[in-house]
Protein backbone atom coordinates (compact mmCIF):
# COMPACT_ATOMS: atom_id res chain seq x y z
CA UNK A 1 0.00 0.00 0.00
CA UNK A 2 1.37 3.41 -0.96
CA UNK A 3 0.17 6.72 0.39
CA UNK A 4 1.23 10.19 -0.75
CA UNK A 5 0.99 12.18 2.44
CA UNK A 6 2.82 14.11 5.11
CA UNK A 7 4.82 11.88 7.41
CA UNK A 8 3.55 11.44 10.98
CA UNK A 9 5.31 13.07 13.92
CA UNK A 10 6.46 9.68 15.20
CA UNK A 11 8.37 9.02 11.96
CA UNK A 12 9.99 12.46 12.09
CA UNK A 13 11.34 11.65 15.56
CA UNK A 14 13.23 8.57 14.39
CA UNK A 15 17.00 8.80 14.75
CA UNK A 16 18.67 8.67 11.36
CA UNK A 17 22.21 8.01 10.15
CA UNK A 18 23.81 9.20 6.94
CA UNK A 19 24.08 6.67 4.14
CA UNK A 20 27.29 6.85 2.10
CA UNK A 21 27.49 6.54 -1.69
CA UNK A 22 29.88 3.89 -2.98
CA UNK A 23 33.00 5.53 -4.46
CA UNK A 24 32.89 3.34 -7.60
CA UNK A 25 29.39 4.61 -8.49
CA UNK A 26 29.43 8.35 -7.73
CA UNK A 27 26.13 9.96 -6.78
CA UNK A 28 24.81 13.17 -8.35
CA UNK A 29 26.37 16.22 -6.75
CA UNK A 30 24.59 17.69 -3.75
CA UNK A 31 22.58 14.62 -2.75
CA UNK A 32 22.33 13.53 0.85
CA UNK A 33 20.55 10.42 2.10
CA UNK A 34 19.70 9.47 5.66
CA UNK A 35 17.96 6.38 7.04
CA UNK A 36 16.81 5.03 10.37
CA UNK A 37 14.51 2.52 11.99
CA UNK A 38 12.43 2.01 15.10
CA UNK A 39 10.47 -0.93 16.51
CA UNK A 40 6.93 -0.81 17.88
CA UNK A 41 4.41 -3.23 19.40
CA UNK A 42 6.92 -5.18 21.44
CA UNK A 43 9.31 -5.45 18.51
CA UNK A 44 6.76 -6.90 16.08
CA UNK A 45 6.49 -3.77 13.95
CA UNK A 46 9.45 -2.20 12.19
CA UNK A 47 9.40 1.37 10.92
CA UNK A 48 12.00 2.27 8.31
CA UNK A 49 12.57 5.93 7.50
CA UNK A 50 14.50 7.33 4.52
CA UNK A 51 15.18 11.01 3.72
CA UNK A 52 16.71 12.05 0.39
CA UNK A 53 17.75 15.70 0.13
CA UNK A 54 18.97 17.62 -2.92
CA UNK A 55 17.62 18.39 -6.36
CA UNK A 56 15.06 15.79 -7.45
CA UNK A 57 15.07 17.13 -11.03
CA UNK A 58 17.97 14.92 -12.08
CA UNK A 59 16.62 11.74 -10.49
CA UNK A 60 14.20 9.03 -11.54
CA UNK A 61 11.83 8.53 -8.64
CA UNK A 62 9.11 5.92 -9.33
CA UNK A 63 5.59 7.20 -8.73
CA UNK A 64 2.28 5.44 -9.19
CA UNK A 65 2.01 2.31 -11.27
CA UNK A 66 2.28 -1.22 -9.93
CA UNK A 67 2.12 -1.82 -6.17
CA UNK A 68 2.44 -4.99 -4.13
CA UNK A 69 5.18 -7.59 -4.37
CA UNK A 70 7.59 -7.19 -7.26
CA UNK A 71 11.07 -8.52 -8.06
CA UNK A 72 13.95 -6.54 -9.53
CA UNK A 73 13.18 -3.30 -7.70
CA UNK A 74 16.90 -2.71 -7.15
CA UNK A 75 17.33 -2.04 -10.87
CA UNK A 76 15.86 1.43 -10.29
CA UNK A 77 15.47 3.79 -7.33
CA UNK A 78 14.85 1.48 -4.39
CA UNK A 79 15.16 1.64 -0.60
CA UNK A 80 16.49 -1.45 1.16
CA UNK A 81 16.86 -2.99 4.60
CA UNK A 82 18.68 -6.11 5.80
CA UNK A 83 18.17 -7.86 9.17
CA UNK A 84 20.51 -10.52 10.60
CA UNK A 85 20.44 -12.14 14.07
CA UNK A 86 23.83 -12.28 15.79
CA UNK A 87 25.61 -15.60 15.32
CA UNK A 88 23.53 -16.54 12.27
CA UNK A 89 24.49 -16.92 8.63
CA UNK A 90 20.96 -16.28 7.38
CA UNK A 91 19.35 -12.89 7.01
CA UNK A 92 16.35 -11.07 5.58
CA UNK A 93 16.28 -8.52 2.76
CA UNK A 94 13.49 -6.00 2.10
CA UNK A 95 13.13 -3.75 -0.96
CA UNK A 96 10.76 -0.77 -1.10
CA UNK A 97 9.95 1.36 -4.13
CA UNK A 98 8.68 4.92 -3.57
CA UNK A 99 5.88 3.94 -5.95
CA UNK A 100 4.58 1.34 -3.48
CA UNK A 101 6.00 -1.93 -4.81
CA UNK A 102 8.02 -4.07 -2.40
CA UNK A 103 9.78 -7.40 -1.96
CA UNK A 104 11.04 -9.60 0.88
CA UNK A 105 13.63 -12.39 0.66
CA UNK A 106 15.30 -14.86 3.01
CA UNK A 107 18.93 -15.97 2.53
CA UNK A 108 20.70 -18.92 4.16
CA UNK A 109 24.08 -17.25 3.74
CA UNK A 110 25.66 -14.41 1.84
CA UNK A 111 23.74 -14.36 -1.46
CA UNK A 112 22.92 -18.06 -1.11
CA UNK A 113 19.63 -19.93 -0.63
CA UNK A 114 17.46 -17.01 -1.66
CA UNK A 115 13.73 -17.57 -1.13
CA UNK A 116 10.75 -15.19 -1.08
CA UNK A 117 9.38 -14.57 2.42
CA UNK A 118 5.71 -15.52 2.57
CA UNK A 119 5.07 -14.59 6.23
CA UNK A 120 4.97 -10.84 5.63
CA UNK A 121 1.85 -8.81 4.86
CA UNK A 122 1.95 -5.80 2.57
CA UNK A 123 3.79 -2.93 4.27
CA UNK A 124 2.41 0.57 4.46
CA UNK A 125 4.64 2.85 2.37
CA UNK A 126 4.11 6.58 2.88
CA UNK A 127 5.84 9.19 0.72
CA UNK A 128 6.15 12.94 1.00
CA UNK A 129 7.96 14.69 -1.84
CA UNK A 130 9.04 18.20 -2.77
CA UNK A 131 11.41 19.77 -5.28
CA UNK A 132 14.43 19.17 -3.07
CA UNK A 133 13.31 16.44 -0.67
CA UNK A 134 11.82 12.95 -0.64
CA UNK A 135 10.76 11.20 2.56
CA UNK A 136 9.65 7.58 2.65
CA UNK A 137 8.34 5.88 5.78
CA UNK A 138 7.65 2.14 5.73
CA UNK A 139 5.69 0.31 8.43
CA UNK A 140 6.16 -3.46 8.34
CA UNK A 141 4.70 -6.09 10.68
CA UNK A 142 7.23 -8.90 11.11
CA UNK A 143 5.43 -10.71 13.92
CA UNK A 144 4.97 -13.93 11.94
CA UNK A 145 8.74 -14.18 11.47
CA UNK A 146 9.44 -14.17 15.20
CA UNK A 147 10.76 -17.58 16.19
CA UNK A 148 12.69 -19.34 18.93
CA UNK A 149 15.71 -17.06 18.50
CA UNK A 150 13.65 -13.88 18.63
CA UNK A 151 15.46 -12.96 21.85
CA UNK A 152 18.78 -12.75 20.02
CA UNK A 153 20.21 -9.31 19.30
CA UNK A 154 21.11 -8.57 15.73
CA UNK A 155 22.35 -6.12 13.15
CA UNK A 156 20.67 -4.15 10.39
CA UNK A 157 21.87 -2.82 7.09
CA UNK A 158 20.06 0.20 5.65
CA UNK A 159 20.75 0.98 2.01
CA UNK A 160 19.39 2.49 -1.19
CA UNK A 161 19.84 2.51 -4.93
CA UNK A 162 19.27 5.91 -6.54
CA UNK A 163 18.81 6.24 -10.32
CA UNK A 164 19.45 9.47 -12.19
CA UNK A 165 17.70 10.56 -15.39
CA UNK A 166 20.57 9.13 -17.44
CA UNK A 167 19.94 5.65 -16.03
CA UNK A 168 23.08 5.69 -13.85
CA UNK A 169 22.79 4.04 -10.44
CA UNK A 170 24.45 5.10 -7.21
CA UNK A 171 24.62 2.74 -4.23
CA UNK A 172 24.22 4.02 -0.68
CA UNK A 173 24.79 2.18 2.61
CA UNK A 174 25.69 2.77 6.24
CA UNK A 175 29.06 1.21 5.44
CA UNK A 176 30.62 -0.36 2.34
CA UNK A 177 32.96 -3.32 2.25
CA UNK A 178 35.93 -3.65 -0.07
CA UNK A 179 35.37 -4.03 -3.80
CA UNK A 180 32.26 -3.46 -5.88
CA UNK A 181 28.99 -2.30 -4.29
CA UNK A 182 27.42 -5.19 -2.37
CA UNK A 183 24.71 -4.58 0.22
CA UNK A 184 24.96 -8.27 1.20
CA UNK A 185 28.47 -7.79 2.58
CA UNK A 186 28.25 -8.32 6.38
CA UNK A 187 30.33 -5.15 6.76
CA UNK A 188 27.25 -3.26 5.58
CA UNK A 189 25.14 -4.57 8.49
CA UNK A 190 26.45 -1.78 10.68
CA UNK A 191 23.49 -0.92 12.90
CA UNK A 192 23.28 -2.91 16.18
CA UNK A 193 19.77 -3.89 17.20
CA UNK A 194 18.23 -5.14 20.45
CA UNK A 195 16.82 -8.71 20.41
CA UNK A 196 15.75 -9.37 16.86
CA UNK A 197 13.60 -11.78 14.91
CA UNK A 198 15.01 -14.98 13.52
CA UNK A 199 15.83 -15.29 9.84
CA UNK A 200 14.66 -18.88 9.54
CA UNK A 201 16.34 -21.25 7.13
CA UNK A 202 14.53 -21.67 3.86
CA UNK A 203 12.93 -25.10 3.37
CA UNK A 204 15.16 -27.73 1.71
Amino acid sequence: MRRETSLPDSAASLATADLLPHPDAPAPAGLRLGAGLARRNGGRTFEFHYVLEGSMAGLRIPAGGRVGRSDGLWQHTCLEAFLMPDGADGYLEFNFSPAGAWAAYRFRGRRTGMQPVAEVADPEIRCASARDRLEVNVTLDLGLLLGETAGTPGRAGLAAVIEDTGGRLSYWALRHGAGAPDFHDPASFALPLPPLLAARDAPP
